[in-house]
């Protein structure tokens, strides 16, 4: 690669490592089920959380993840409980005209917007200071995002502020989707931490923390309205623009903060 110098208009050659982008197609009971663009790493942990945020399988509840590496991308294989069929055989009907957006293809907005059951587990105390140290520390701990600059992050933090957990991915539904995997394979209590995402507050988001029964979700970005709208029917703990010295209480069910 080159690097332009706005300043001096000056072209150098540069040497810039890049994180790794590949097809990643998830199979279910032998089905067919989706093809994410995702970043490689932690690919267990990846379909773990997948089968949790479609409403699926526990990730207790899934058996060995196989993995193939085929052509340009990867083959994830993994089995469920029998009562994910039905879901599973209504997906392989309707996937084609599906895109990767999550939404595109769904033909009703009621099922986009399926009622979400309230998070169950009632967060530990949480002081402003664990909120900072979780901040400071954060970088410290994205090993792809570091070395690239291009890689979102999902960390579970202790109520002290400390980095329990932390996924990287290109995608930022894919990193979390990697935290909450990786929770529950490591039979981590989510009602002893918190979220941390450093991406954009969607609804989409708000919609896996809340299925992951993890009652705090922080993100470094704003919410969309639809994401607020989300985290108070699930009774998320949601805050947002998270900085050094000041963060955005968006909702507070359990009346954390005053």
């Amino acid at each position: 690669m080159r690097e332009l110098d706005f300043a001096t208009q000056a072209v150098r050659e540069i040497a810039r490592i890049v994180p790794v982008e590949a097809p990643v197609a998830i199979e279910f009971n032998g089905i067919g089920y989706a093809v994410m663009m995702a970043t490689p790493t932690d690919l267990d942990d990846f379909v773990a959380g997948f089968a949790l945020s479609e409403g699926l399988a526990k990730p207790d509840e899934i058996e060995a993840v196989n993995l193939h590496q085929t052509g340009g991308g990867w083959v994830a294989r993994a089995n469920l409980p029998a009562r994910s069929l039905p879901r599973l055989l209504e997906r392989a009907r309707t996937r084609v005209s599906e895109s990767s957006c999550g939404i595109c293809g769904i033909d009703s907005i009621a099922a986009a917007l399926a009622p979400l059951d309230p998070v169950k587990g009632k967060p530990l105390p949480l002081a402003p200071a664990a909120i900072q140290k979780a901040l400071a520390v954060l970088r410290d701990h994205q090993r792809i995002g570091t070395a690239t600059g291009a890689a979102h992050a999902a960390a579970f933090c202790s109520p002290d502020g400390d980095v329990v957990l932390l996924r990287e991915d290109v995608g930022r539904h894919n990193a979390l989707d990697k935290l909450v995997g990786a929770l529950g394979r490591q039979d981590i209590d989510r009602c002893a931490g918190f979220a941390l995402l450093s991406a954009r507050c969607s609804q989409e988001l708000v919609e896996k923390t809340v299925r992951a029964g993890i009652p705090v979700l922080i993100t470094i970005s704003a919410p969309s309205s639809l994401a607020i709208a989300r985290a108070r029917e699930g009774r998320l703990t949601l805050l947002t623009l998270a900085r050094d010295d000041t963060v955005l209480i968006v909702t507070d069910p359990h009346r954390m903060f005053g």
